[in-house]
């Protein structure tokens, strides 16, 4: 009896020693992320604002569902035409107009440059390139990038007009879809090398044997990239579409860098959601309660998107083979 007690009290458990080292996560998380969500959260259904006349902060006090009211409605009483539907309807465009070239541009780059049929020399010296736009700050490529196409001695505008194409300056950044096709050109130029370098590692995880056998049974380039890539790398094309949209829905330094008031111009036309929320937050009264609404609209446009995604990208295959699965148990319950 001795020895076996012994043996137990001698006995470790190394388990717990792997929650001391996720712990510093979760500390950090809780205090950082999740606090200032349920706050917003709280916020969002509260009065809350300063008051410039009595120089006093107002609230917070319950209200209910009055902030999502002035979100959704305007003045007028028209659903969806308020300053916050504006602002996420430019988020949208300009999101789009940047993620549908990144993603193709990204993948077909992934593809070439993992095709062993495709020699490339020097390839190590094309991914740096491709992907050194991601290594520089936003605000110097928006600093960049204003100085390039400004009114009217910029270096695009005395191209052009030397160059004989246009007879006087263009005011590029005076304009509504010239201002957002530039923003949108610094989000795909700064992000497609980053998104290759994703997909690459997603190609190069797929088994070589895969590749050599369908080129054995005479499949050509395009049949082993839908039949074979494609499918293979749905799990690293879900997470980067999702990375992405989330952070293009967050879009906030280079249209906030790149106009001269920093507000969206020209005519609050680049003004993102992110950017209308830290108005509402930090400037003029501080409505801090409708800033967590728009918050939370955000944070559900975010999540639908992501879920719409996950749909389109789920293995139709793994579902159908469930449901086999499911039907046959019946069948075998039916019969017993």
């Amino acid at each position: 009896m001795a020895k076996s007690n012994t043996s137990k009290h001698k006995t470790v458990e190394y388990g717990r020693y792997g929650y001391y080292f996720i712990a510093p996560f979760f500390i950090v998380f809780a205090i950082f992320q999740l606090w200032p969500l349920i706050y917003t959260i709280g916020l969002a259904f509260c009065e809350n604002y300063y008051d410039t006349m009595w120089n006093a902060e107002v609230g917070p006090y319950f209200n209910g569902l009055a902030n999502f009211a002035t979100i959704f409605k305007s003045t007028e009483g028209t659903y969806f035409d308020t300053y916050t539907f504006r602002a996420l309807g430019n988020t949208l465009i300009m999101w789009f107009m940047n993620f549908a070239p990144q993603i193709l541009l990204a993948l077909l780059l992934a593809v070439w440059f993992t095709d062993t049929r495709v020699k490339i020399k020097a390839q190590g010296a094309y991914k740096v390139l491709v992907f050194m736009p991601n290594i520089i700050t936003a605000a110097t490529i928006s600093v960049l990038f204003y100085k390039l196409f400004d009114y009217p001695n910029g270096p695009i505008n005395q191209l052009l007009v030397n160059a004989g194409i246009w007879e006087q300056p263009y005011q590029f950044l005076a304009t509504k879809w010239a201002t957002r096709s530039i923003i949108s050109f610094i989000n795909f130029w700064m992000w497609y090398g980053n998104t290759m370098i994703v997909l690459t590692a997603g190609v190069l995880g797929i088994s070589p044997s895969l590749f050599e056998a369908a080129r054995v049974d005479g499949a050509t380039s395009w049949e082993i990239f839908k039949n074979v890539t494609l499918p293979l790398l749905r799990p690293i094309m879900l997470f980067t579409l999702v990375n992405s949209a989330i952070g293009g829905l967050q879009m906030y330094d280079i249209p906030k860098l790149l106009t001269t008031s920093g507000r969206g111009d020209p005519d609050f036309t680049t003004r993102t959601i992110t950017m209308y929320i830290r108005e509402l937050a930090f400037t003029g009264a501080r409505q801090m309660g409708k800033a967590g609404a728009a918050s939370l609209v955000l944070f559900v446009v975010t999540l639908f998107f992501s879920l719409v995604l996950f749909y389109i990208m789920r293995d139709k295959d793994a579902i159908k083979e469930k449901k086999a699965i499911k039907a046959a148990q019946k069948a075998r319950k039916g019969a017993n």
